[in-house]
């Protein structure tokens, strides 16, 4: 099975993959987990690099690598499930990152990804409002990317929220991550899709 979870900057997309393959683990099953930007190779770790800067040329930059890093976590995915040596897998964050560009253009490449790319088994999307969201990235002490700001996040989310109802589990941490664990469970574990 493949399982996404996405939604926008610390909302709780690491934490909630982490519970997921955890939750795998415990029946047995071999997971891969796959974050993007993806650190370990050099197409993520330039992606990352772009993410620190300001301006247009930047999130051209940072688009261009992120979807390049995700079209490699693809690859390798399949090429895991033919030589069969993991039974599932989970991405931190897939097709939302269309929602960092302005809303045509990520209409559109929200459209074009869903026909391109293939779906996955599970999609979740950790919903969180701006100032919760604020509040965890700060608590990190790193530096800010150029989209974690009050105003773009709130963007963000209004764009992410769009797409949502195209078959994914809208996940709320806003509160205890108790109560966002618990959602998670109940639709893995209730076969919904």
């Amino acid at each position: 099975m493949w399982y996404v979870i996405d939604g926008m900057d610390g909302c709780g997309k690491s934490s909630a993959a982490e519970f997921v393959k955890e939750q795998l683990e415990a029946k047995g099953r071999r997971v891969l987990l796959i974050s993007h930007p993806n650190k370990d190779i050099k197409i993520g770790q330039k992606e990352a690099a772009w993410l620190l800067k300001e301006g247009k040329f930047a999130k051209i930059m940072a688009t261009q690598y992120y979807i390049r890093d995700v079209l490699h976590s693809v690859r390798v995915m399949k090429k895991a499930k033919k030589n069969d040596e993991y039974d599932d897998f989970v991405f931190v964050r897939f097709i939302m990152a269309v929602s960092y560009v302005p809303t045509g253009i990520g209409k559109l490449a929200y459209k074009l990804f869903k026909v391109l790319l293939p779906e996955p088994d599970f999609k979740f999307l950790i919903d969180i409002n701006a100032e919760t969201a604020m509040e965890r990235i700060l608590s990190r002490g790193e530096t800010l990317e150029s989209f974690e700001n009050i105003e773009s996040l709130t963007t963000t989310r209004d764009r992410m929220l769009v797409f949502t109802p195209d078959n994914w589990h809208v996940i709320d941490n806003n509160g205890s991550f108790e109560n966002a664990k618990s959602q998670i469970s109940e639709s893995i574990n209730g076969g919904q899709q």
